[in-house]
């Protein structure tokens, strides 16, 4: 059988986008299954896009899934369990306490060039 392949279009309102296609380009109705949490996410939509063999998935974003902390939705499959690919969400604190530590790191270095600048500076004149 040959290989299912997932592109990710866009995240738009709420919605993951892709386009489902076989690597031939041609094969039946892929069956896939979408889970948060180990829990199947409703409303998965999956759609002849076109004539040409691909299928458009249409993946609405659990609200549980948007909140602080880190948070994965796991696209597979469902008829050889193979992933297709995952969309994760950092959010809140979690996110938060990281970009605030790397801006502090990056200060940090960014004065420690400044004075090894400015003493170059007076040491050449």
């Amino acid at each position: 059988m040959t290989q299912l392949i997932l592109t990710k279009t866009r995240l738009f309102e709420g919605t993951w986008e892709g386009v489902l296609s076989y690597e031939d380009g041609a094969g039946p109705e892929p069956s896939v299954e979408v889970t948060y949490l180990e829990r199947p996410v409703t409303g998965v939509s999956l759609k002849a896009a076109t004539d040409d063999g691909t299928w458009a998935l249409h993946i609405p974003l659990p609200t549980e899934a948007l909140s602080d902390g880190t948070h994965t939705i796991l696209i597979e499959n469902a008829t050889t369990g193979d992933r297709l690919d995952k969309i994760t969400f950092i959010a809140g604190e979690a996110l938060a306490d990281d970009l605030r530590a790397e801006i502090d790191l990056l200060r940090a270095e960014l004065d420690m060039l400044k004075r090894a600048f400015r003493r170059h500076c007076v040491e050449t004149m």
